[in-house]
């Protein structure tokens, strides 16, 4: 006699990876043999918002005060993502410096920290990815105002004339502020109306499948300028992966440093790595014919990127033990 059935949700859990790839790769065959998928790029901002209204619903806003009250790991978030992080970047970005739409996307990308899928992430790992979920907002408003300083520093003050700002404003309304309500409301209501316990109750659900939503319609809709940029492109990948190495001991080191705690710690680290290209993306759509290149330099990190995080989850644990795990094999 069979045991029990695996529910649907650990079902897709379990093989959350594969079905990632899976969309990546139908994405870019559907992009590749209908040149008209471009037209896709409409329902990216769109599902991104559904897909951060699923995410915000899985964390109790009760439990965000608490997550508000650790000033050490804000501080920390915010030294690691506007004053370490930038560091690195302007010293990768010189190996592109000589192309200017791979150098404005790759600073458009990794100067911007991810405040969308690093939450989901970061929770596989056993990372505290409420804290995450409490500080989107602030670190989406403090790379709205940071981004044109570090523009301008590392690029020169004509990149700010040819950047349109609005679709990362547009983006932080869409993305953050009303995904953020809408959730607040769902979980306000749940209680007292069945419609809304019953998109609380399936919301963790849903998340592998508007996660691999968001994949194919991004890759569909660039694949064609992957595959007419794809040699320029190749040279990318090492920078990208070499970023998530460096971010990975960087992370690391400055949680030890700040003293967070376990679950912290390991937060922290998918935070300095995780990049906000799906939120970026608009923006560098938004850039002149001159630098078509940028949105899918933006692109590759996002693949680049998701395959990293394939093995962040299973290396940060080893990373950041858990303590008394630590604690246990010292002591034999």
């Amino acid at each position: 006699m069979s045991g029990p059935r695996m529910p649907i949700r650990e079902r897709l859990e379990r093989h959350q990876i594969p079905l990632y790839l899976a969309a990546i790769v139908l994405g870019f065959a559907v992009g590749i043999a209908l040149p008209g998928a471009q037209v896709l790029e409409a329902a990216i901002n769109p599902v991104i918002a559904v897909l951060l209204y699923v995410t915000f619903l899985g964390v109790p806003f009760t439990r965000l005060g608490t997550a508000f009250r650790d000033a050490r790991f804000l501080v920390t978030l915010f030294v690691l993502n506007f004053v370490l992080v930038p560091g690195i970047v302007f010293g990768l970005s010189r190996f592109v410096a000589h192309d200017a739409g791979l150098f404005i996307g790759v600073l458009l990308v990794l100067l911007t920290p991810c405040i969308d899928y690093v939450i989901v992430f970061s929770a596989l790992a056993g990372a505290a990815h409420e804290k995450l979920l409490a500080a989107a907002p602030l670190l989406m408003i403090a790379q709205l105002l940071l981004l044109p300083v570090y523009l301008f520093a590392f690029a020169g003050p004509s990149t700010l004339g040819i950047i349109d700002i609005e679709p990362f404003i547009e983006a932080f309304l869409l993305l953050i502020v009303a995904s953020l309500a809408a959730a607040a409301v769902t979980q306000w209501a749940s209680p007292g109306a069945r419609p809304f316990r019953a998109i609380a109750s399936t919301g963790a659900t849903s998340m592998v499948p508007l996660m691999m939503l968001v994949l194919f319609i991004v890759v569909a809709s660039q694949a064609h300028r992957i595959a007419v940029n794809a040699a320029a492109l190749i040279g990318l990948l090492p920078l990208y992966a070499g970023f998530l190495v460096l971010m990975a001991l960087v992370g690391t080191a400055t949680s030890r440093v700040a003293r967070l705690d376990t679950k912290s710690a390991r937060a922290l680290t998918f935070s300095g790595a995780t990049r906000n290209s799906l939120v970026v993306l608009p923006l560098a759509l938004a850039l002149p014919a001159t630098l078509a290149i940028a949105p899918v330099v933006v692109v590759t990190q996002t693949l680049v990127e998701l395959i990293g995080m394939v093995i962040y989850v299973r290396l940060v644990p080893r990373l950041v033990p858990d303590r008394q795990s630590l604690t246990y094999r010292t002591g034999n």
